[in-house]
């Protein structure tokens, strides 16, 4: 706004010059038809000395110059002959920027040219088109036309009484293009002012929007070479604008950025971890098999190494798994799913193939298609994780009740089982990676840990949530409730 302004007040200007000088002609075109009119009525039927005597009077009270011209468009009395002008014409000479600048305002609004004002050699009715046209159509005729200094010249021509005598006044405005000239001064110098209130005040804003991105820009320039693990990048609370929104944004990013590494190397540490315990207990079990000559000892040696090394298959799958999902998911497209159908086909499955280890799995749900938009193999490891989950932990025999619900948009689905549940203070830990509560009697590295942190991060890249509460109807056991966006209808 602040650098649109000149501009503003520099077309609003010559808008308003235009128009201004538009109404002063049009008022004196209404004047001149006037006079032209009424002078013709006076020197009709007057004699000639009387002729003489109203052009001199009326051409110096109206600083008009009047003549007369005969039936034959002969002069017959011209009132600058009979007295001293009333008016001269400007040298253009003496005005050459004034003639400049109103050249170029006239091709700045388009103005078409006017015809040059020059007096003829040989002064008769002839030489003056105007006089010509009130002559045929005995009708008072006006035409603009452009002195030599771009002054106006008015020239109206007017029927005189029956004897078909012709009046041609001449007025030379002057008044008009001085006030144009005044105005356009005016305007000219609100333009500067405004340019220079412009300027200044662009070159306050380039300080207060300049000094805060090279602060930015220092703090990102830390950020990346990572030298000060502390580096706080300005979030300018004052400022509401873009920059504004800028440091809030790249603060949040950096922010962001720092707990992804966080976790990155938390997880890597955690991986560590986990791998270590099988290799180490891998590695005691072969370096002892060696030396051990008891076949039921050299078995369970084997069983052991054979166990480590599927627990540590497990591990490095899961592992991989965890540290795809959000990559993969970023670059996924998305797909409308039934994730009833989705379910029922899982279940149906697991049945097949006794996963279920002897618990039955119901679906519940009132409509007969869910659909959500997603990644239709990250939702069904999450179906499968949140399956494998209520398994482990339900008495044997127990059931595990799926159940679905939609309402508001959004879609949810509840895992509900029979086991022990989790505790209130606990209920975000099980989200955790390599979280390692399992339930009593499971053998020991039979899960990663990375179920429902899986899970979880699907969910969230679905837009959706993964949360662990208690059972709706307050029996013992855990519900593991999954919301997701529901897909629109589609006609």
């Amino acid at each position: 706004m602040v650098n649109v302004l000149p501009l503003v007040l520099l077309g609003g200007g010559v808008i308003y010059l235009d128009v201004y000088r538009k109404q002063l002609l049009d008022e004196r075109f209404k004047l001149a038809l006037v006079e032209a009119q009424i002078i013709a009525e006076a020197l009709a039927g007057a004699s000639n000395a009387r002729q003489a005597a109203l052009l001199i009077q009326l051409g110096k009270e109206q600083k008009l110059r009047l003549r007369l011209y005969d039936a034959e468009g002969q002069l017959e009395a011209d009132s600058f002959a009979l007295a001293p002008p009333t008016f001269a014409l400007a040298n253009p000479a003496d005005r050459l920027f004034a003639r400049a600048l109103d050249e170029g305002f006239d091709r700045l609004v388009g103005t078409a040219p006017l015809p040059p004002y020059r007096e003829p050699a040989v002064d008769e009715a002839g030489a003056w088109p105007e006089l010509e046209r009130a002559r045929e159509e005995s009708l008072t005729q006006i035409v603009l036309r452009h002195a030599p200094d771009r002054s106006h010249v008015i020239n109206a021509a007017a029927p005189v009484g029956l004897r078909g005598e012709t009046l041609l006044l001449t007025r030379n405005p002057v008044d008009i293009v001085e006030s144009v000239r005044r105005a356009r001064s005016l305007v000219a110098l609100a333009v500067l002012v405004a340019l220079a209130v412009s300027t200044l005040l662009s070159l306050f804003l380039a300080r207060t929007i300049v000094n805060p991105l090279r602060t930015l820009v220092q703090a990102a320039i830390r950020v990346r070479q990572g030298r000060d693990r502390q580096v706080e990048v300005p979030r300018l609370p004052q400022r509401r604008d873009e920059i504004g929104l800028l440091a809030r944004a790249i603060s949040d990013m950096t922010a962001a950025l720092r707990q992804r590494i966080d976790a990155v190397d938390s997880f890597a540490a955690d991986v560590a971890h986990e791998i270590k315990n099988p290799l180490a207990s891998l590695r005691n079990a072969t370096e002892t098999l060696g030396t051990v000559e008891d076949p039921a000892l050299r078995a369970q040696l084997l069983e052991i190494a054979r166990h480590d090394v599927r627990r540590i298959d497990r591990l490095v799958t899961d592992i991989s798994d965890a540290s795809r999902v959000d990559a993969e998911l970023s670059r996924a497209t998305f797909e409308r799913v039934d994730l009833l159908a989705l379910t029922r086909a899982i279940v149906g499955n697991r049945d097949d193939r006794d996963q279920n280890a002897g618990h039955p799995i119901r679906v519940d749900s009132t409509l007969e298609a869910i659909p959500v938009m997603g990644e239709p193999s990250r939702l069904e490891r999450v179906i499968v994780n949140l399956l494998d989950n209520a398994v482990s932990f339900s008495p044997p025999g127990a059931e595990v009740l799926l159940e679905f619900a939609s309402s508001g948009g959004w879609v949810t689905m509840r895992a509900i089982d029979a086991g022990p549940g989790i505790a209130a203070d606990r209920r975000e830990q099980v989200f955790e990676r390599f979280h390692s509560l399992r339930p009593e009697g499971e053998g020991f590295g039979h899960h990663s840990g990375l179920g429902l942190a899986i899970a979880r991060a699907i969910a969230h890249a679905h837009d959706g949530t993964l949360i662990a509460t208690q059972r709706p109807d307050g029996e013992p056991g855990a519900c593991l409730t999954l919301t997701l966006p529901a897909a629109a209808n589609s006609r």
